[in-house]
């Protein structure tokens, strides 16, 4: 690739995109950040009206539903490297290229005996993608273990180290993510990962999975003489998600299809009397998350299909290709998912994949 200017070709889209919708786009591949002046010069000029461009779309992640022939240009970040950027009395400052594939990284922070990154195994996507999304599993959100993130600001044209306080952080969702998706490219994530680690196992499934039980304690415990270590955290998260959520090179999907909603606190108390299985969580500010899939499967939709997609038969939360689906179709599963839920609880669920037109 050119050290000047990027070169944007027609390429086929449907391997990257984890839903496996058929699409092509023009493309060009980021390996190299001194291209990076000259795309924003390039975009700059456009937005001045001297050249006609279409839209930019940063591509790193799998939360993404994708037309036939999009609109948008398509930039494929694929810049690599992990590094130990510094060490403190209480941290390790572990920072990575966007284009290394998260559950990769992971895997090579826990290697290298960096732990705190466990709970968000196998999560597909690159590390550029993961603070966008704010991802989040089993207990942690990255937002927990975020040192600051670099990006470029494809507006103005300056690279910029953001704090967490300056990413907007909120459930799945960033300022990365509000701002559209042609704002910021990310270039580098750093974490501050703990040297004082404590396993994090508040959640059922891996508290009571069978490879974290310890000597003397019950599964989950450490009150035994073993406590599990992060190399088995990592195992167990691995072993959950393979055998609750579809491989998606095997069944298309893009993991979980709709977020957690939301409500008030008198809302849920009165769907808790109505409902008495409801699955409610308290939250910090007083409001009350709801089980999205917990929700999708009362409403009838778990393991239903529509045309070729449906939601799947093990988790209702998980919106599958079984072959051949266009966006419209995926989007029209949606809808009427949304629509039954929005029926049957007077709860509005909002899809996190992005639409990419």
């Amino acid at each position: 690739m050119s050290t000047q200017s990027l070169v944007f070709s027609d390429q086929d889209l449907q391997a990257r995109n984890t839903l496996g919708l058929p699409a092509r786009a023009a493309v060009a591949v980021l390996d190299d950040e001194s291209v990076i002046p000259a795309l924003c010069a390039a975009l700059a000029a456009g937005r001045n009206g001297q050249e006609a461009d279409d839209p930019l779309f940063i591509l790193g992640g799998s939360n993404l539903v994708i037309e036939a022939r999009p609109r948008h240009r398509i930039l494929r970040v694929a810049l690599r490297g992990i590094r130990l950027r510094d060490e403190t009395a209480s941290h390790w400052v572990v920072e990575a290229a966007a284009g290394e594939p998260w559950h990769g990284f992971v895997d090579h922070c826990l290697a290298q005996g960096w732990p705190g990154l466990e709970n968000l195994a196998l999560i597909p996507g690159t590390v550029g993608a993961a603070p966008v999304q704010n991802i989040g599993a089993y207990g942690l959100e990255l937002d927990q273990r975020l040192h600051s993130v670099v990006a470029w600001d494809l507006r103005s044209g300056r690279e910029r180290t953001l704090r967490p306080d300056e990413c907007g952080f909120s459930y799945r969702d960033s300022v990365f993510k509000r701002d559209g998706a042609g704002r910021w490219l990310i270039v580098r994530v750093r974490f501050a990962l703990p040297k004082a680690w404590a396993s994090r196992l508040d959640y059922p499934d891996l508290r009571d999975h069978p490879g974290l039980r310890s000597e003397g304690g019950a599964p989950g415990s450490e009150s035994g003489s073993l406590r599990p270590t992060p190399r088995q955290i990592f195992d167990a998260v691995c072993d959950i998600r393979r055998r609750k959520l579809p491989d998606p090179a095997v069944l298309g999907n893009a993991g979980s299809f709709f977020k957690n909603p939301v409500i008030g606190a008198d809302q849920a108390a009165g769907l808790k009397q109505r409902f008495p299985d409801l699955r409610t969580y308290l939250q910090a500010d007083g409001r009350v998350k709801l089980a999205a899939g917990w929700l999708i499967e009362q409403a009838g939709w778990k393991g239903r299909r529509l045309g070729p997609v449906g939601m799947h038969a093990r988790q209702a939360l998980v919106l599958v290709n079984h072959g051949g689906a266009q966006a419209a179709d995926v989007l029209a599963l949606a809808q009427a998912v949304r629509a039954d839920v929005q029926a049957r609880f007077g709860v509005e669920l909002e899809q996190e994949p992005v639409v990419l037109d």
